[in-house]
Parts: structure tokens; sequence; C-alpha cells
């Protein structure tokens, strides 16, 4: 399984991401330059965390603008499968791939911090090997994590299951004392129709060694991923 580890102007969780993977039996691993086009090799494209273009404008903006998100969008139309984390998002939010868009947190701080979200879906490509309702501990670091869409996309996020990570308490209530950002419906992370892109805010390449102090909670998502394109061979 090859991933790609797409390289933005400002993206500072690109290393962490490779090394994640590249940790992983059987998998490989590249960088991917955000000037590149070619990604015919590639099984998953990973969009890292950081501050793409500096985060002007809007967080992802001008990084949705990329060359290389044009071969992104169609690789993602083809069933590839593309994973972005936090700044990652915020991109595939800019871009289209993703439906709503993220505000400046509700205490107007950057917050880092591990916090505990609940899997509302473990039938996902990225997923599967969690438990449906089970409660894990992945890092945040953002200013602008606060997703919002307007009722009519919310109601269909919430109907048709794309809600696959929401912020909760160690037992999974997900209430608003426990979302960090003000995230509407406590959501730290949504998929796509079809089920083969998926944005969280949550860092799972922070949290996939334990000699780190951080837990594996994160290795399983990207075990899932590869887990997923080994049965489709």
């Amino acid at each position: 399984m090859k991933f790609g580890v797409v390289v933005f102007p400002g993206s500072n969780c690109d290393a962490d991401c490779y090394n994640a993977i590249a940790d992983i039996p059987g998998a490989q691993v590249r960088y991917v330059w955000h000037k590149d086009r070619d990604i015919s090799d590639l099984d998953c494209v990973v969009l890292p965390g950081g501050f793409s273009y500096g985060d002007y404008l809007r967080t992802g903006a001008i990084a949705a603008l990329s060359p290389v998100m044009e071969s992104v969008a169609d690789f993602a139309k083809r069933g590839g499968l593309v994973l972005g984390i936090c700044n990652g998002f915020q991109i595939l939010l800019e871009a289209g791939l993703l439906p709503g868009a993220m505000r400046r947190n509700s205490t107007l701080t950057f917050i880092c911090k591990d916090v505990y979200v609940k899997v509302e879906r473990a039938d996902t490509p990225f997923t599967s090997l969690y438990r449906q309702g089970q409660v894990i501990k992945m890092p945040i670091a953002h200013s602008d994590g606060n997703y919002y869409a307007d009722q009519k996309t919310l109601d269909a996020l919430e109907t048709t299951g794309r809600v696959v990570f929401r912020y909760c308490d160690t037992e999974g209530l997900a209430t608003a004392e426990h979302c960090p950002n003000g995230a509407m419906n406590n959501i730290a992370g949504i998929i796509n129709e079809s089920g083969n892109v998926l944005g969280l805010m949550p860092h799972p390449e922070r949290c996939s060694e334990g000699v780190l102090g951080s837990g594996e909670d994160g290795r399983m998502l990207l075990m899932s991923c590869i887990h997923h394109l080994n049965r489709g061979r």
C-alpha cells in the first residue's frame, strides 16, 4: 500500500504523518509537493496539519487552489482514499471535497491538548478496526476547529451517518462542556457521501506510538486504511 503525504508551504505535521505511516508493516509512503500533479502511484493521499500558506485569507483557502489539489479531487472521484488531518481537514472543506467550514474556536484561543472522541462509524475505510461507540483519546492543536454548516447540511450529515468522530467525555457523552472548540453537534470528523474522503481535527499521527506516551489510538485509523486497501486487492 502506498501513501502520499502532501507538503504545502507551512505544513508542519508532514514528517509526523510520514513517520507514523512508515512505521506500519506493509505500508510505503512518499512526500508529494504541493505543485506536483502526478499521484497515480498512490492508494491513499494524506493532507497533514500545519499552517499552509500561513493560513492567510482563511485556513486552507490558498492551499485548496494548489495544483496538487486538482489531482486530489480527481483521485477522490475515482474512489481513492483521502485523509485530511487538522489543516488538511480545513483544506478539504475549502476545496469542496467535504461540506461546511471552520470558524475560530469559541474560546478565541489556540487549543493544544488531548481530547476524547467517540467513533460514530466503524464501517468506513478509516475506522474499520475500531468499535462503533468506542471512545478514543487523540490530541488537538488548532485555532480554527469550530466546525460550522448550515442546518440543512448539518441535518444531512446526521441523517446519512456522515459524522465519523464526535467530541465527548470519557463515557462517550457528547455535551457542550466536552466540545473544546464550539463545533456544531460536537463534530470532530466527517466523511463524504462516497465514504472515501475523511476530514478530522484531532491528530491520529501524534498518538500512533506508545513509546511517546500518547497512546496508540490514532494508529488504528492508519491501520484501518491499510486493512481496507488490502481487502480491495
